[in-house]
């Protein structure tokens, strides 16, 4: 067996993706019900509102799923404290590092999961006790760092003896398959459930999906150090336009205010930010979370012999 579905205890080493205000209960119990791990996504949520989503997925599936912690949050040590007294079984981490959190999530038996963009973060992570990271290239969507997925995965699984889960890129089985050859022992996929019929989002961000070609996603925030990929729409161009007129960051920062939320509950397809990776070209149907995790799994299972897929 794969040493992510041990680590898991799963049948598919896949993780989903923890997108702020998309990745809900509904989702991940989706995910999990079909043989992954599902993630919840606190985003900037306080730690009530992501208990209730907790409590919702468990009467959703019995199999095992996680929570994402956005550690710039303000309510991430509420959140992180929070997930102790659930007895979460998983955790992911985002932008930053979560050494001061893993002893207490270590003594409750939680598997802590960071997600890294660098061999330095990388190194760090493990030392401070995590039982696995997400190795995040720039094709993902949402927040990105600076290497690609093709040259991040090899140099980390290089530095790291914890199992690397490969994220950024991977839209088929393809994509998988690649990522175990560069010394993945799982993927995440955010993108790919975007278009499922379980993802919670507004049809509008599912259209822009489905539409999108392979140049259809673009980076914002790099002059402001926080590098975002998102689908091309007028928000976007400004955005860039006006950063690359020496705009000032508060008034970049209001053009963006509510700009993710204008795209997940609104569908406001000018000024929304859909963020999505370069996989969404890829993308030409909706289909079920289960169909989809399938689909990358089932045809790969011809390598496994050689990749340790399954």
């Amino acid at each position: 067996m794969n040493i992510v579905n041990r680590l898991l205890g799963i049948r598919y080493p896949l993780i989903q993706g923890g997108m702020a205000h998309i990745a809900d209960n509904r989702l991940a119990a989706a995910v999990s019900n079909a043989g992954a791990l599902g993630i919840i996504a606190s985003g900037a949520d306080d730690a009530e509102t992501v208990r209730k989503q907790i409590r919702l997925c468990r009467e959703r599936t019995p199999h095992p799923f996680g929570v994402n912690l956005m550690l710039m949050s303000p309510h991430s040590d509420a959140i992180a404290a929070m997930l102790i007294e659930e007895k979460v079984p998983v955790v992911t981490t985002g932008a930053g590092n979560p050494g001061n959190y893993i002893p207490e999530w270590k003594k409750a038996g939680i598997i802590v999961i960071p997600v890294v963009a660098s061999c330095a973060h990388a190194i760090r992570v493990e030392r401070a006790g995590a039982d696995a990271l997400i190795a995040e290239g720039q094709e993902a969507g949402g927040h990105i760092g600076e290497l690609t997925t093709m040259a991040l995965i090899p140099q980390i699984a290089d530095h790291v003896k914890i199992p690397v889960i490969a994220a950024g890129g991977i839209g088929d089985h393809r994509g998988l398959v690649a990522a175990f050859a560069l010394g993945a022992s799982g993927v995440q996929v955010g993108t790919l459930f975007l278009a499922s019929e379980e993802c919670p989002v507004h049809e509008n961000y599912k259209k822009m999906i489905l539409k999108a070609r392979d140049i259809d996603t673009m980076v914002t925030g790099r002059q402001s150090g926080a590098p975002v990929r998102v689908l091309k729409n007028r928000m976007a161009k400004t955005y860039n336009t006006l950063a690359y007129q020496n705009t000032s960051l508060e008034e970049l920062e209001k053009l963006t205010l509510g700009s993710l939320r204008k795209a997940v509950f609104d569908g406001d397809t000018e000024q929304g930010s859909f963020m999505a990776g370069q996989i969404a070209g890829m993308i030409r149907q909706i289909r079920p979370v289960r169909e989809i995790i399938e689909s990358l799994f089932l045809p790969a299972e011809n390598y496994k012999d050689h990749l340790k897929i399954l």
